[in-house]
């Protein structure tokens, strides 16, 4: 078995980049919908209606996504989980959430669902999330705790996963 670099060592080793995890679910569950269409509000609601909720929802999880976003650039590290961390974000919206991106993803990704009027694809939502939650986030919090030691594991204590 060949011996890792140190360049591999210093990566958190997630699964999947996840938005390939997220789009590629949501998809998924389009194309059930497109084949097997169960409709979430059973006509009594409008398209516009529906787009308009799932607007929200989605921009709900791109304002959450740009103060996580701009936290890692005022930090100077990376935001791709394939890359190393060179700095602990604790800051901003990382009070609130140790996760605020996937969190955002999420958003969107149900803001697209609702407009969509796609139960499958709320549905494989639940999915995603345990997907996430262990092919990611689990990875990623033991390479923080590694690279960070003490600092990572008082964070951890202080702030939730997701909110």
């Amino acid at each position: 078995m060949p011996k890792h670099s140190r360049g591999d060592e210093d990566k958190a080793g997630v699964i999947v980049p996840p938005p390939l995890i997220y789009l590629g679910f949501l998809v998924l569950g389009l194309g059930f919908d497109r084949f097997w269409p169960l409709p979430i509000f059973g006509g009594g609601v409008g398209a516009a209606a529906r787009a308009g909720v799932g607007a929200a929802v989605a921009a709900l999880g791109v304002a959450v996504a740009a103060l996580g976003f701009l936290q890692f650039r005022k930090a100077g590290t990376n935001v791709r989980p394939d890359q190393p961390a060179t700095a602990l974000v604790t800051e901003g919206i990382y009070r609130h959430s140790r996760n605020p991106l996937y969190l955002a993803l999420a958003l969107i990704y149900s803001g697209a669902a609702l407009a969509a009027d796609s139960p499958w694809a709320l549905a494989f939502l639940v999915p995603v999330l345990v997907i996430v939650r262990y092919g990611v986030i689990a990875r990623e919090e033991a390479y923080l705790e590694r690279k960070f030691g003490d600092e990572y594991r008082r964070f951890k204590a202080a702030v939730r996963r997701w909110l």
